[in-house]
């Protein structure tokens, strides 16, 4: 399956004109309309995706949905979900697509997901809305796309402005379709299902058979946090709120888990040891098991009679 990192792979893949900027694009659906693939097969991509739909046949599928309300629909995809589409050429409406560098870009959206949680749920929910509210949208994307084609200075300023805008009329739909215990319910399974992709990677990346590039810190949180495409800041909020420690204490209880089956378990040496838990040294492995048993790796291996 097709995993596209960039606006721009997404854009090619799915024969739509390239996008303006590296890290934002607003675009009509008439637009695209006369190049766009119109049967793609199942892919994901690693941005956010707000739209409204005004007129179109044929289905998009996004998690759990395969055809849209009647009339005019609003919808977004977070990243990661898993996407494909058999469209006939006659959608209208519009729709943005932002990455989380445009985002890291711009103070307004601080605390980004913690003031949207429901963009953070793996399941695309298409909303219903009427025409006057079909009105204020559309009226806000074409804001936006005046913005995003002028040659002004500051129009990310402005684009970041409506952007959020948008996103609060998502988050009225969503308070407005969902109960607030269910939308809790939905927040928290998303929450976990996060939080066990985590635990997932570092399981991963720690396995016998898998060596990875000599820059990867990946005994930093933030290595992680770039997979899943969330700020650290927030990755290490929804660990501590479900396990009870930190992101980056759980890798460390992790490695000693790792560091004292192989002591006690295999004939490995300490040197070898190290490099296998992707230390850069055996000097650091040294330290870092003495930190948190006050003892060193070699004395923990005798008093286990290894």
């Amino acid at each position: 399956m097709k995993n596209f990192k960039t606006i721009q792979e997404y854009s090619k893949a799915t024969g739509i004109p390239n996008a303006k900027h590296e890290h934002f694009v607003v675009r009509s659906f008439q637009e695209n309309m006369p190049t766009v693939v119109h049967k793609m097969p199942a892919f994901r991509h690693a941005f956010y995706a707000i739209a409204l739909k005004m007129n179109g046949d044929g289905k998009a599928v996004s998690s759990h949905y395969s055809e849209f309300p009647e009339g005019s629909v609003v919808f977004f995809n977070s990243p990661f979900q898993m996407l494909s589409w058999d469209i006939a050429p006659n959608w209208e409406g519009f729709y943005v697509l932002m990455t989380r560098d445009f985002l890291a870009q711009h103070t307004i959206f601080k605390d980004f997901l913690e003031r949207f949680p429901f963009l953070k749920i793996d399941k695309a929910i298409p909303f219903q809305v009427n025409e006057q509210e079909t009105k204020t949208l559309l009226n806000i994307y074409q804001q936006i796309n005046e913005e995003y084609h002028s040659d002004k200075l500051d129009k990310f300023d402005f684009i970041s402005a409506y952007v959020l805008l948008l996103l609060n009329h998502v988050k009225r739909y969503f308070h407005k379709e969902t109960s607030a215990e269910k939308a809790s319910q939905i927040i928290r399974t998303a929450d976990l299902k996060l939080v066990s992709r985590y635990q997932e990677l570092i399981e991963l990346h720690f396995r016998e058979d898998r060596h990875w590039d000599d820059t990867k810190n990946v005994h930093s949180p933030s290595f992680y946090a770039d997979i899943l495409n969330i700020h650290p800041n927030y990755l290490n909020a929804i660990v501590k709120n479900n396990l009870g420690i930190t992101a980056l204490q759980y890798i460390h209880k992790h490695l000693l888990h790792l560091a004292k089956s192989y002591l006690t378990q295999t004939k490995l040496s300490v040197k070898e040891i190290a490099y296998q838990l992707q230390f850069d040294s055996p000097n650091n492995f040294n330290n870092f098991f003495k930190k948190h048993t006050q003892n060193t790796p070699g004395k923990y291996r005798k008093a286990a009679n290894i």
